[in-house]
């Protein structure tokens, strides 16, 4: 019996987590996209402040996973990640350009959005899983790329 749900249950309530416990500690809301482009304005600045150290266990506590061999298994054995580098680079590319447009990401929006009851965050939300839903549809069924 697949338990794919399980991890997805866990993913939730780790981001979840951090949602509540970053706007309890900062009195900020947690959407990745926002805390990585105010740290890119100014690097010096928010190094040494919560959107920094943030930033520094994003990267880091998935690498420590990976160390510990309890990521990489999960990861590749139930992903269909394509091998094709110009389609992960177009990807991100235009994932940031959508989480710009969109005024935030799918943590800010999707998860803390939610769960504030806030109109913006809701319809971002349920625009980002249509769009997701015909972007596969379109690459994978039509044109047969992924």
């Amino acid at each position: 019996m697949p338990i794919d749900w399980v991890n997805g249950l866990i993913g939730g309530l780790l981001i979840g987590c951090a949602g509540a416990i970053y706007l309890l500690m900062s009195g900020k809301v947690m959407g990745a996209s926002g805390i990585l482009s105010k740290f890119a304005e100014n690097p010096n600045k928010e190094f040494l402040n919560e959107r920094g150290f943030f930033l520094i266990g994003l990267i880091c506590f998935p690498a420590f996973l990976n160390i510990l061999g309890l990521l990489s298994n999960a990861i590749t054995a139930q992903t269909n990640l394509t091998n094709s580098l110009p389609i992960l680079i177009v990807s991100g590319l235009l994932v940031g350009i959508g989480t710009r447009l969109a005024k935030g990401c799918t943590s800010g929006h999707g998860v803390c959005g939610i769960s504030r009851f806030s109109p913006r965050g809701i319809i971002a939300t349920v625009v980002f899983v249509c769009v997701g839903v015909a972007t596969v549809a379109i690459f994978k069924q039509i044109l047969g790329i992924i």
